[in-house]
C-alpha cells in the first residue's frame, strides 16, 4: 500500500500539509489533455488505447508517451489552435480546494505527465504560478513540425513524479508533502512524499483504489477534512 500509512495517519498529514501536489489529467481536470489533443488531430481512438495501458501500469510511461505522440505528431500550429479552442473542464470542487489550501499558506503544485503549455491556462485560473508546474515540454522543428519531447523533464519517464517529490522536499524543506492523483505514477511518488490520496472522481483505476488507504471520489471530502481544525 502506498506509503504504508493508515487512513488516520494520512488524514493527520493532510490537516498539517505544507505542500500538496496534484496530478492534472483526470484529477484537476476532468479529461486527459493528450487524448483531447489526439481527438483534435483526428487520432483519438488509437491514442486512448495507449493512455489506458500507461495509466494501468501495463507499460512504462515513457514508452506510452513516445508512442502516443508518434501517433498524434502535433505541429506547433496544431498545439496553438488546440489550446485556444479547448474548453477547460475543471473537476468539481478543485477550485475551492486549491483556494482553501492557498489560504492556509499551503504550497500547491501541479505535477503532470502532460504538457506545460496546455496546463498553464488551467494553472492561471487556479492562481498557481508557472514555477509550480512540473510537466513535459514538446519540441518542434524550425518549420513548426513535431520534433519530440524534452526527455530531461523528470515527468517524461516512469518514476518522474517520485523525483519531483524528492526535489521539492530537498529544495523547500517540506515536512508534510502530499500527492493526489488517479494514476500509478502518482501513487509511486509516496515515498518520498509523506502521504498519497487516491482520486477516482473522473476515472477509477482499480490498482490505485485497492492500494490507497485514502481513496476519494469528491474533492469536497478533502475540503471537509481541512475544515475540522480551521
Amino acid at each position: 500500500m502506498a506509503g504504508s500509512k493508515t487512513l488516520e495517519e494520512i488524514k493527520a498529514v493532510w490537516k498539517k500539509a505544507d505542500a500538496v501536489c496534484f496530478d492534472v489529467d483526470s484529477t484537476v481536470m476532468q479529461d486527459e489533455a493528450l487524448d483531447e489533443l489526439a481527438k483534435f488531430c483526428g487520432v483519438g481512438k488509437e491514442v486512448q488505447e495507449w493512455t489506458n495501458k500507461a495509466m494501468g501500469g501495463g507499460v512504462t510511461f515513457r514508452v506510452a508517451l513516445t508512442e502516443r505522440l508518434n501517433i498524434v505528431q502535433p505541429s506547433h500550429q496544431n498545439l496553438k489552435e488546440f489550446i485556444s479552442s479547448h474548453k477547460l473542464c475543471f473537476t468539481p470542487g478543485i477550485k475551492e480546494l486549491v483556494s482553501a489550501l492557498q489560504q492556509r499558506n499551503v504550497s500547491v503544485f501541479l505535477v503532470s505527465g502532460g504538457f506545460q503549455s496546455i496546463i498553464e491556462p488551467a494553472a492561471k485560473q487556479l492562481n498557481i504560478p508557472k514555477q509550480n508546474i512540473y510537466a513535459n515540454r514538446l519540441k518542434f522543428y524550425y518549420n513548426g513540425q513535431y520534433a519530440g519531447f524534452d526527455e530531461n523533464q523528470p515527468t517524461s519517464s516512469s518514476g518522474g513524479k517520485t523525483e519531483v517529490a524528492k526535489l521539492l522536499k530537498e529544495k523547500h524543506g517540506f515536512q508534510n508533502l502530499i500527492f493526489i492523483g488517479d494514476g500509478i505514477t502518482d501513487m509511486e511518488a509516496c515515498p518520498p512524499a509523506d502521504a498519497f490520496i487516491g482520486f477516482g472522481g473522473n476515472v477509477e483505476r482499480s490498482s490505485v483504489r485497492e492500494n490507497s488507504a485514502w481513496f476519494v471520489k469528491h474533492f469536497k471530502e478533502l475540503l471537509t477534512e481541512l475544515d475540522v481544525d480551521s
